[in-house]
């Protein structure tokens, strides 16, 4: 028998171990299914999904050079199809109440965009830094003073 990539064959569970299980697929050919390939679900112990002497079809992933022949049982099962949730019905608009209407006296406008460098940007944003910075110096110019001597 000719195994090409995407194939699907039956075999029969030779081995299991911690890490996947091998299988004969006759003829005197031998794959392994890696634990990650057993189930659609997260598989913590193989002997939950699969013993020895279950046959079981399997999907051929790759064919190594050596002729390690790669399998995946969870990809020759049809997927699971889940139901997708009902959907909500849409409630029809209804006006917020006169209580939470907002005030429309104030209008709120955007800055325009002003096309500057990153260099402009920058000189702005270390002069704001150093003004803001200075601000805190002069309201509270004794701060460190009281930190170190409340730390003694």
């Amino acid at each position: 028998m000719q195994l090409t990539i995407g194939d699907i064959v039956e075999g029969k569970i030779t081995g299991v171990t911690n890490f996947g299980v091998f299988v004969d697929l006759g003829e005197g050919k031998t794959g392994m299914v890696h634990i990650s390939e057993i189930a659609q679900v997260y598989v913590s112990e193989i002997k939950d999904f699969v013993k020895e002497n279950d046959v079981v079809k399997m999907k051929v992933l790759n064919i190594g050079d050596d002729g390690k022949i790669s399998l995946s049982i969870k990809k020759a099962q049809e997927p699971k199809k889940t139901e997708r949730p009902e959907r909500r019905e849409r409630r029809p608009y209804a006006p917020k109440p006169e209580s939470a209407q907002i005030d429309s006296s104030f209008v709120w406008t955007a800055k325009k965009s002003e096309s500057s460098s990153f260099e402009e940007m920058m000189n702005k944003f270390k002069q704001t830094s150093d003004e803001k910075f200075s601000d805190l110096k002069r309201k509270n110019p004794d701060a460190k003073k009281n930190r170190r001597s409340g730390q003694r």
